[in-house]
C-alpha cells in the first residue's frame, strides 16, 4: 500500500507539471573567450537571413582585411563570391575591430553551403538555409550572457535539429565593457556560424552613460544587423520577416512604442500586409514580458505601457505566440488577451533562462494566476517545431545538471486555422 500511495503521488505530481525532487542550480561564474594570435583571422562570425533566399555574413579581424565571402555547395568548392561592407566603433576609450559585413545569395532553401571570409580562408566554414516549407525548428533562448551555464545552453541547442535561433534580447551582458562584447562573439560563433539567429534588443544593450556616451544601442546597432530594411522599418531595434510560412516580428522594448511612435506605425503597417494563406503563423518576440508571475520586473513601463498600447494589435492580428525574457526563468501562459484567457490571443511564453550572470529569478507571486500554466526559475532553453499551417510543438528544456530535458510540451493550432478567430 505505501508503494502504491508513493506512485499515486508521483503521478499527480507529474500531472500539476509540479517538480519532484530537483534542486534548482546557483549561479556559474563567467567565461571569457580570448582572441586568436592572428589579427587577421575571422572571428566573431554569425548570420542572418536577409529575404527569403539571402543570408548576411558577418564577421570581426583585428586588423583591415577584405569583406568578401567565397561559397558553394560542395565542400573546397567555392563557386560564388561576395563583397560587402566594412565599419567600426568607438565606445569611450575603446575601438572595434573591423566588422564585416556581406549579403551572398539568391541561395537554395534547406542546402549546406561552404564558405570561406576575407583575404586569408584559415577556416573552412558551412551554414544549412532555412526550409522554405514547413516544418520547420526555432531554437528559442533569452538572456544568454556568458556563463558555464551559457556553455551548457549553446551545447544543449548545438545537438538540437534546429533551422534557426530566436533571442529575444540579453545577448552578451557585456554592461559597458566592450570586450566582452568580442568574447561573447566568440563564444557563440560555433553555433551563430552554422545556422542564422535572429535578435531583437533588451536592456542589457542600451549601454547610455549621461555625458560620457549619450547613444544608445552603439555596439548592438554595430554588430548584430538585422534585416529591418526590408520589412518597411527605419530602425534596427525592430523589425520583420518570413521564413517557412512563419511570419516572425521582433518588437524593441527599450525604443519608443506609444500609438505616436515609429515603431508602432511601422507595426500597424507591418500586420497590415500579412497573408495568411502564405504564412499561417505569427510569431512575435520582445523583451520586457506582458505577463508575468514571477516577482521580478513587475511594474516596469516596458511591459506595462508596451501592452496598453500594443496587445490590441497583436490581439487583431491572431498572433499565435509572443516570446519574451528579461525575467530569467520560464514562464507558460494560456491564451491571453487584457489579463483574461482568451482563445484568439496569443500564447505568452517568458524564455529568459538562458544562462546569465546574475543568476535565477526565483520567487513567483502566490497564489498563481489561473492564466498561468507552467512556471519554474530554471535555467535551459526551447523548441518551437512548426509541422505544418494548423500545429506546431512547443518544448521548453531544463537544463537539468547539464543534461537538456523536455520538461514543459504543449500542441498549439494556429488561430488563422481556427474558424472562431477569424480576424
Amino acid at each position: 500500500m505505501a508503494l502504491r500511495g508513493l506512485l499515486i503521488v508521483s503521478f499527480l505530481a507529474l500531472a500539476l507539471n509540479a517538480v519532484v525532487s530537483y534542486d534548482r542550480p546557483p549561479p556559474r561564474k563567467d567565461v571569457f573567450v580570448p582572441s586568436a594570435d592572428d589579427d587577421t583571422y575571422p572571428e566573431q562570425v554569425h548570420i542572418s537571413v536577409i529575404g527569403e533566399d539571402k543570408m548576411r555574413i558577418s564577421w570581426i579581424t583585428q586588423n583591415p582585411s577584405p569583406a568578401t565571402v567565397q561559397y558553394g555547395t560542395s565542400p573546397g568548392v567555392y563557386g560564388d563570391s561576395a563583397t560587402g561592407t566594412t565599419s567600426s566603433y568607438k565606445y569611450l576609450l575603446y575601438k572595434s575591430g573591423q566588422i564585416h559585413d556581406v549579403v551572398i545569395g539568391p541561395l537554395k532553401p534547406n542546402t549546406v553551403y561552404y564558405y570561406r571570409l576575407g583575404s586569408k580562408p584559415v577556416r573552412n566554414l558551412s551554414f544549412k538555409t532555412p526550409p522554405a516549407q514547413f516544418p520547420i525548428t526555432f531554437a528559442v533562448a533569452g538572456d544568454l550572457g556568458q556563463t558555464d551555464w551559457t556553455r551548457s545552453t549553446l551545447d544543449h541547442i548545438s545537438k538540437s535539429n534546429y533551422d534557426m535561433l530566436l533571442l529575444p534580447g540579453d545577448l552578451s551582458y557585456a554592461d559597458t565593457l566592450q570586450t566582452l562584447w568580442d568574447s561573447y562573439g566568440r563564444l557563440v560563433d560555433p553555433l551563430a556560424s552554422q545556422r542564422p539567429w535572429m535578435v531583437t534588443q533588451g536592456n542589457h544593450e542600451i549601454e547610455k552613460i549621461p555625458i560620457l556616451h549619450t547613444t544608445s544601442f552603439t555596439s548592438y546597432n554595430s554588430r548584430w544587423r538585422m534585416p529591418f530594411e526590408q520589412s518597411g522599418s527605419n530602425s534596427n531595434l525592430y523589425y520583420s520577416f518570413n521564413v517557412a510560412g512563419v511570419h516572425v516580428i521582433m518588437l524593441g522594448s527599450y525604443t519608443d512604442f506609444d500609438p505616436t511612435s515609429s515603431q508602432y506605425n511601422w507595426l500597424q503597417s507591418d500586420i497590415g500586409k500579412i497573408d495568411r494563406n502564405q504564412t499561417p503563423w505569427i510569431v512575435v518576440l520582445i523583451h520586457a514580458p506582458w505577463y508575468n508571475s514571477n516577482t521580478a520586473h513587475q511594474g516596469e513601463s516596458e511591459s506595462v505601457d508596451m501592452k496598453k498600447y500594443m496587445e490590441s494589435l497583436l490581439y487583431e492580428a491572431r498572433v499565435d505566440v509572443v516570446f519574451a525574457g528579461h525575467v530569467h526563468a520560464y514562464e507558460r501562459f494560456t491564451r491571453v488577451y487584457q489579463d483574461k484567457a482568451n482563445n484568439c490571443g496569443p500564447a505568452h511564453i517568458t524564455i529568459g533562462d538562458g544562462g546569465n550572470r546574475e543568476g535565477l529569478a526565483r520567487k513567483y507571486i502566490d497564489p498563481e494566476p489561473a492564466i498561468s500554466l507552467f512556471r519554474e526559475a530554471s535555467f535551459g532553453h526551447g523548441q518551437l517545431l512548426v509541422v505544418n499551417a494548423t500545429h506546431a510543438q512547443w518544448t521548453w528544456q531544463r537544463n537539468d545538471d547539464d543534461t537538456s530535458t523536455p520538461s514543459d510540451t504543449v500542441w498549439l493550432r494556429s488561430l488563422s486555422s481556427d474558424p472562431a478567430c477569424k480576424a
